[in-house]
């Protein structure tokens, strides 16, 4: 009885290994293959610009990004509520964003200067911008909260004004697809 055959199998994981460890596929360095290449490869999203009035490093909008998670990694909260996390807005629309938002802010800062903190009051600035689809709604004893929807553009303005300050975002809604109110739940 022969055990030849046997001995062959154990040897290909060895080969295998071996072959995966010489590199098999990669360039040496000094080779010409990828002159004249990008040195990284293409982004796969969409390209930012500096928007008129703004620094030329854009920094991400407030909702735009997830809060770093303080949880222990067993905690999947993050990860079952990445649906209530809203869509940044990129390239034109993200300009045209943050000039709604600025003309917001500007517009509700002398009602927040007189401290007048009605809902009422902060609906009719916002109309008289022309944003007659606004909501306004009571946010606190001394706060409002607001939400302005752009039915012919994939985005939406929130934001609240109270006591401290006045400020507004612009995002894409949320992935969800609820457009610019918040999805409930989660899992």
């Amino acid at each position: 009885m022969t055990r030849s055959g046997r001995r062959g199998y154990g040897m290909l994981p060895a080969v295998l290994l071996l072959a995966a460890a010489a590199g098999c596929g990669t360039h040496p360095p000094g080779d010409a293959t990828g002159v004249g290449l990008p040195s990284r490869p293409p982004s796969s999203g969409p390209a930012d610009f500096p928007c008129p009035g703004e620094d030329p490093e854009p920094s991400p909008p407030a909702g735009a990004t997830a809060p770093a998670a303080t949880a222990a990694p067993t905690d999947h909260y993050a990860e079952n509520h990445g649906f209530r996390v809203p869509l940044p807005l990129h390239g034109r629309s993200r300009c045209d964003g943050l000039a709604v938002t600025g003309r917001v802010e500007s517009a509700l800062e002398p009602l927040r200067e007189r401290g007048d903190f009605s809902p009422r009051g902060v609906k009719d600035v916002l109309d008289r911008l022309g944003y007659r689809t606004a909501t306004a709604y009571e946010n606190g004893p001394t706060g409002v909260g607001f939400l302005i929807v752009f039915p012919a553009s994939p985005w939406c303005v929130e934001g609240t004004m109270n006591r401290g300050a006045t400020s507004a975002d612009a995002f894409g809604g949320y992935p969800d697809g609820t457009d610019c109110e918040p999805p409930r739940g989660g899992h």
